[in-house]
């Protein structure tokens, strides 16, 4: 994975034509397969040298890695968060992948992005504590485990209860097949970030932890479903 996609800020050191960066905005897998094979016909087990690498996010890695997973019969599925290898007593935004591991019988959380570097102990494998989702984080801040001034987007000022409620509701629908792009915004995102929301709201992120950490995929489609605006994705997002 870390040979099909380049991260912006690599994309521009190497000076790479300003309309590539509009990669970056590609959602669905099918059309970051399509810009990589424009950039080299190769089968995408074949390493591209890095100006021949679609430009995306770590949510880029993360839904290609779920895609080509899918393709061999895998189970996988995106998950939105934070990392906290990144940056010390930091949760760091994020996404990863995990895959169901039959033999185990649980999900197993992989960083398709650093699954070739010692940032941290196993890539391949994240232990616990490595990674929350957006739910987890929440719930680990309602229950006082964590400073959520602590939690946001590297590089910017982007931090607090508002990032992890955003992160929490694009998980609940990347679990529903709709991998949104990072800075997506739909419901009440926005008044949230502005601290614009109450307890109803709180309440609503609440439901939306405790669901996503049942695994029950009956009971995440039923409450994407039921919610209405402020978790559905809307349309125009979608397309």
């Amino acid at each position: 994975m870390p040979n099909l996609v380049i991260q912006p800020s690599a994309a521009k050191d190497l000076c790479l034509p300003a309309e590539r960066f509009s990669e970056n905005q590609l959602r669905p897998a099918a059309r970051l397969i399509d810009a990589l094979l424009s950039l080299d016909p190769a089968p995408l087990t074949v390493a591209r040298e890095p100006e021949r690498r679609v430009i995306g996010t770590c949510r880029h890695f993360a839904v290609l890695s779920c895609a080509l997973l899918r393709h061999r019969e895998i189970p996988a599925r995106a998950r939105c968060g934070f990392a906290t290898y990144f940056q010390p007593g930091r949760g760091v935004d994020h996404w990863i992948t995990e895959y169901w591991h039959d033999a185990d019988g649980r999900w197993v959380r992989i960083d398709p992005e650093i699954v070739n570097d010692s940032i941290v102990a196993r890539p391949e494998d994240l232990a616990a504590g490595d990674f929350l989702t957006g739910g987890e984080a929440w719930a680990a801040f309602r229950a006082g485990h964590i400073d959520a001034a602590h939690f946001g987007v590297y590089g910017t000022e982007n931090w607090g209860p508002g990032e992890i409620r955003g992160n929490a509701i694009r998980d609940l629908a990347a679990l529903n097949k709709l991998e949104m792009l990072p800075w997506d915004e739909w419901g009440r995102m926005d008044a949230s970030y502005r601290g614009e929301t109450g307890a109803d709201y709180d309440a609503l992120m609440d439901t939306v932890a405790a669901v996503c950490a049942s695994d029950d995929l009956n009971a995440v489609a039923d409450l994407y479903a039921s919610a209405g605006a402020d978790l559905e994705v809307p349309t125009d997002l979608v397309n």
